[in-house]
């Protein structure tokens, strides 16, 4: 039986916000979708960047992984490239002019990886996936005593990582280099709702001014 929750909502969306949104509902289908930013975040259900960001129906182009990871540019034609195709659908068909990897606290994909989890299936689906970050965890050198303030250091390492990784691809370094494109890394703190964004310049991720929220997180570079 299709999820209770899920049909009550979709009427809860029907006499609400579609009766609102109706006429930019008829637009995008009439004209398609012309978002400006594409979003790459994590499967976490607590992190979703529709909600964070507030955004109207077509505004954002939303990506959604494991720990918000990019891969490195590969033309490997015998594999399959979900994310990557992602890329390439947003920046060479949709000509977004703006790409920001969301991180986030208290990430599980960040965690297998740091702790090593064993496996959840023969597939280890997670843990290949994961695999990718270890570049990152190296330049962070060993974990230490304090466990979860390594795990806040590896997941702000992993945006930077994906950010270094969209660079491999060719068509987005030409577009960032011509000016057509920009490159954002961003932080979401679950139990604070604070967001930091990234200092392209320094590389300092810095709270957004004026949020309001109580808690802060702290102010981190990554280099």
């Amino acid at each position: 039986m299709f999820p209770g929750r899920l049909t009550d909502g979709y009427r809860a969306f029907l006499g609400g916000r579609f009766v609102n949104e109706r006429t930019r509902y008829e637009t995008l289908a009439e004209t398609g979708q012309r978002p400006e930013i594409m979003v790459f975040g994590c499967v976490d259900s607590r992190v979703s960047p529709e909600v964070i960001f507030d955004a109207a129906p077509g505004e954002l182009l939303v990506v959604r992984n494991v720990a918000n990871l990019v891969p490195t540019y590969e033309s490997n034609r015998d594999s399959q490239h979900g994310t990557s195709a992602a890329v390439e659908f947003g920046v060479q068909a949709l000509k977004v002019k703006h790409i920001v990897v969301l991180g986030h606290e208290y990430c599980g994909g960040i965690r297998a990886f740091a702790d090593e989890q064993e496996p959840l299936s023969s597939g280890d689906f997670i843990g290949r996936w994961m695999s990718q970050i270890a570049p990152a965890a190296e330049t962070l050198g060993p974990r230490g005593a304090d466990g979860d303030a390594y795990l806040r250091r590896l997941e702000f390492a992993s945006v930077e990582l994906s950010l270094r990784n969209l660079m491999t691809f060719p068509y987005v370094r030409n577009k960032v280099e011509a000016g057509l494109l920009q490159l954002h890394g961003a932080y979401f703190g679950v139990a604070t709702g604070k967001l930091l964004v990234r200092d392209p310049e320094t590389g300092v991720f810095q709270p957004v001014k004026g949020d309001g929220s109580q808690r802060a997180l702290p102010t981190i570079r990554c280099d």
